[in-house]
């Protein structure tokens, strides 16, 4: 099984850890985390971009000109997509770009994201994160303690205080495990896992 140190809030090692060797330690697979990230991403699209086509555009109810004799190209309508204020041929309408992907590609891929940032020394297992105060000057302060600067930090439930205390701060998201996912990770140089957090990771990966 993998083991790693165990740090508190001021930075110190105070022992060590082990972690679920079927979650922490499996192949890495980059077309499955291809994959996930794809379907998140499409997930997330608001597919709401519209435009109008001729039948949907104001005018253009008579014919501009008569058919003959005037020495002009034939037209039907100012609305026509060549002409200037004209309705617009293919465009995008409302749609929904989400689709399903198998629990267990998804479940993986996860797994695999967590392996690649412990393989990459870019894992730490923190025993708990207290704020005295909730201020950002305070949580940075931690952080500073801990040698991060950019961070996904898995909390077990939802941790107000941490979550108030580093929203104005980019580098770092402060997640629930419920809601830890591939492009997340991926996003953030470093993982921080609450100690409370791991159990509650290996028992959702492992239903």
């Amino acid at each position: 099984m993998p083991e790693v140190p165990l740090y508190n809030q001021q930075g110190q090692e105070i022992g060590k850890i082990e972690l679920a060797e079927n979650i922490f330690n499996v192949p890495i697979k980059p077309y499955l985390i291809y994959e996930v990230v794809k379907w998140q991403l499409a997930c997330r699209r608001a597919g709401t971009a519209s435009t109008k086509t001729r039948g949907e555009v104001r005018g253009g109810g008579r014919k501009p000109w008569r058919q003959k004799g005037t020495g002009r190209a034939r037209q039907g309508s100012i609305r026509a997509p060549h002409w200037v204020g004209g309705g617009v041929v293919f465009g995008p309408k409302p749609r929904d770009y989400s689709y399903c992907l198998p629990k267990k590609v998804r479940r993986q891929a996860l797994k695999i994201a967590l392996t690649s940032k412990l393989k990459s020394n870019y894992l730490k297992v923190v025993d708990n994160i207290v704020l005295e105060e909730i201020k950002t000057k305070k949580f940075l302060e931690i952080m500073r303690n801990l040698n991060i600067d950019g961070a996904l930090i898995v909390t077990n439930g939802k941790e107000e205080a941490l979550k108030l205390a580093s929203r104005n701060v980019k580098a770092f998201l402060v997640l629930p495990v419920e809601g830890l996912n591939v492009y997340d990770i991926l996003r953030y140089k470093h993982l921080v896992l609450l100690q409370n957090a791991i159990p509650k990771i290996e028992e959702r990966l492992n239903k």
